[in-house]
């Protein structure tokens, strides 16, 4: 075990290194308009007048800044810090607060909604950046955009959070984060990604309000978007926290395994460590029904048409690589570790792009290269493949590379 983790460990710096943080920093760059560029699509055209969106920005920004805090490279603490002035210099709303939703390429905004997950992601950058710097004008920032979420999307009444605002912080008809997504109030994916950047945020502040309100989203993983029966999270939620779509996402229930038990974990509360554990290991379980040995961890399955998504999404091997990892090293479950092998062997093989660099956004159902979606764009960041390489690296940090 300890010499198939040291060649993991080995591997993943490589392909961190050389495939992916390289990626970003050659070819993503914008040195006309400032900050990034939008797009770079599957067949490696890259699209300069593309707009940008606030996502890719504050995932580049969290990337960069956990590189620099990992491995010292200069380098990845300037396009860390490319990032965050181009994120509050842009993104920021300087009227209403908050971020705008997208930009055109030249920075001017041009979707001004306020999609709570993206105050989220940038609250993660910033303070990883912080963590990694010490900038203490970084966790103002993030500090800021938290009392932001919790006045403006916080549900005091029923609990939870909404998806997104006006700009004006008034109520919006199209929710949606995305057009594959249902238009509905509450969603897991804003709340596991307010979770994972509270987790982050409490690392470098320990403020009372910030732990109050990172045990409650744990206690409304375990309590309202767990499915009981099952161990899959529930995906789409009305204001009252019943469930409106039967949707698995197994890519999904693999990535809250690890971050609510992450969570769970820097909150230090032994009692509900105690309680959540055990769902820990169910929910990475459930997660298993998607996995195929040798090829990877397929996307999602309708559950009341019997619809199979059998794509194998770059960003579902990530996190099940470490998802499986994380039951290995806290729960000594070797087959946990196999499969996290497995799934890492699948992306090594097939998603990575050992020509131009970074991953292809999937492998098909019937085993083709997936050109059609982006190498680089709104939705297709660092951050997975990425984090997925440097919690490797952090977690095996006694082996050396």
């Amino acid at each position: 075990m300890e010499q198939k983790i040291k060649t993991l460990k080995h591997e993943m710096h490589e392909v961190l290194t050389d495939n992916i943080l390289s990626y970003w920093m050659n070819k993503m760059i914008d040195p006309i308009n400032g900050g990034f560029y939008g797009r770079i699509t599957g067949e490696e055209v890259l699209m300069p007048e593309a707009d940008k969106g606030a996502i890719l920005n504050a995932r580049i920004l969290w990337t960069f800044s956990a590189a620099y805090r990992l491995l010292g490279k200069e380098e990845y603490l300037e396009t860390a810090t490319r990032a965050k002035k181009y994120l509050i210099d842009y993104f920021y709303d300087p009227e209403y607060g908050g971020l705008y939703w997208c930009l055109d390429y030249k920075g001017d905004p041009i979707d001004t909604k306020k999609q709570i997950y993206a105050l989220g992601f940038a609250i993660y950058g910033l303070s990883e950046y912080n963590r990694a710097t010490g900038d203490e004008d970084a966790l103002l920032w993030a500090t800021r955009l938290f009392d932001t979420i919790e006045k403006y999307s916080f549900d005091a009444v029923k609990n939870g959070y909404c998806e997104a605002l006006t700009q004006q912080w008034e109520e919006i008809a199209d929710m949606r984060l995305s057009a594959k997504d249902a238009n509905e109030r509450k969603t897991m994916n804003t709340h596991l990604h307010i979770l994972e950047p509270y987790t982050n945020l409490y690392r470098v502040w320990k403020d009372e309000r910030l732990k109050k309100q990172l045990r409650n989203l744990i206690v409304l993983f375990v309590e309202k978007i767990l499915d009981e029966k099952t161990a899959h999270l529930n995906l789409f939620f009305d204001d009252d926290w019943n469930n409106k779509y039967n949707i698995v996402s197994y890519g999904h229930d693999i990535e809250a395994s690890w971050l609510i038990h992450e969570a769970a974990l820097e909150l230090g509360d032994e009692e509900l460590l105690k309680r959540v554990e055990p769902l820990v290991i169910r929910i990475a379980d459930a997660a298993s029904e998607g996995y195929t040995p040798t090829k990877g961890m397929i996307y999602e399955k309708n559950m009341d048409t019997n619809h199979t998504d059998a794509d194998r999404h770059w960003w579902v091997q990530a996190e099940a690589v470490v998802g499986y990892l994380n039951i290995y090293q806290h729960f000594g479950n070797e087959d946990a570790l196999e499969k996290a092998i497995d799934c890492w062997a699948f992306a090594k093989e097939r998603l990575l792009d050992r020509e131009n660099g970074e991953w292809f956004w999937s492998i098909r159902a019937d085993d083709t290269i997936n050109k059609e979606d982006d190498k680089a764009g709104f939705w297709k960041c660092p951050y997975h493949n990425g984090r997925m390489c440097m919690e490797v690296i952090e977690r095996f940090s006694k082996e050396e590379i």
